[in-house]
């Protein structure tokens, strides 16, 4: 992955990076911090999460002390009173992914006297008791702070976390704006479209039916590197944190997500309903049309955060446009 050195004053991405600098009033620079619940999984989005937090780390003097994923967080894991623990953002909060929501649950419970920043989230429950039950863990703790990607979810958040500092802030992934891409684009277009449980039905329909090549993480990575991801899961979990592979993570995920970004630079359109698809595209500066996932995330961090890149538009808006009106 290759970063540029200069772009074009004023563009709307410089914007969404300076903003994670607000994020430093929580966690100030050169602070001592835990950072729990990396990915160590083929969902590239989320790796893009985490090189962008990385980088924030880096950039700001912050001294990451430990790392642990949600296969080797350790019971009774002792953590040093004047240490900050940090929580991978994403778009986990809820309850369609509850391994990371138990994960976050229990740290907030097992550290009550610990400052405990969980980065930028998008909050789904399909379940209002689960919501419920979630909020009361985190409203007995009095130093949570809570970041959240969009409007909806930072009305959710501090109607239910009452007794946490909520913020509302852009993905993290934004730290690792500008990104060039290794070549000039050889074809036309990207499809890159959702093939999980947040899918929406008839997807396929939403496209404008031109030629393209189709992709999400799954087929992006091939068998051999599914296979290589699983085996570091396999080795975390076994090992509990006593074994040093956060630096081979590191480096394996590199290549990951400079595959990635390899793959989007041979396109001069992409279309896609993956968020970080769709940042990804922005931070390569690359024109793409975003398409919603199942529960309306996407749109909703369109129309927060990036609707004034020229380069990016939603489909319900290209649609609506097309057809005379505003979808």
């Amino acid at each position: 992955m290759k970063t540029a050195t200069a772009t074009a004053p004023g563009h709307p991405m410089d914007e969404l990076k300076n903003r994670l600098r607000l994020i430093l009033n929580v966690i100030p620079p050169g602070s001592n911090v835990y950072y729990i619940d990396y990915p160590v999984y083929s969902n590239g989005g989320d790796l893009l999460i985490m090189k962008g937090t990385e980088a924030f780390f880096k950039e700001n003097g912050i001294r990451v002390r430990a790392r642990y994923s949600a296969f080797d967080f350790p019971d009774g894991l002792s953590v040093p009173k004047d240490h900050i623990i940090v929580l991978q953002g994403g778009g986990n909060f809820g309850d369609l992914y509850p391994v990371h929501q138990k994960l976050r649950e229990r740290v907030v419970a097992g550290y009550p006297k610990h400052r405990i920043v969980i980065l930028p989230q998008t909050i789904h429950y399909k379940d209002v008791r689960e919501f419920d039950r979630t909020a009361d863990i985190l409203n007995r703790h009095r130093d949570v702070h809570l970041y959240v990607r969009d409007t909806l979810s930072l009305d959710m958040a501090r109607d239910k976390f009452r007794r946490c500092n909520v913020y509302l802030s852009p993905d993290m992934a934004h730290q690792l704006w500008p990104i060039r891409g290794g070549s000039e684009p050889e074809r036309e277009l990207l499809r890159f479209m959702r093939t999980d449980i947040e899918k929406t039905a008839g997807q396929e329909r939403l496209t404008d039916g031109r030629a393209g090549d189709d992709l999400d993480w799954a087929t992006l990575y091939s068998r051999t590197e599914q296979r290589s991801i699983r085996v570091f899961g396999d080795v975390l979990r076994f090992s509990r944190g006593k074994l040093p592979m956060g630096k081979i993570w590191s480096k394996y995920s590199d290549r990951l997500v400079s595959k990635a970004v390899d793959r989007f630079a041979l396109y001069r359109t992409v279309q896609t309903s993956r968020l970080h698809g769709h940042i990804l595209s922005c931070l390569m500066d690359k024109p793409n049309v975003l398409f919603d996932n199942a529960y309306g995330k996407n749109g909703r961090y369109y129309r927060t955060w990036t609707q004034g890149i020229a380069s990016a538009k939603l489909a319900a808006e290209q649609a609506g446009m097309q057809s005379g009106g505003m979808a």
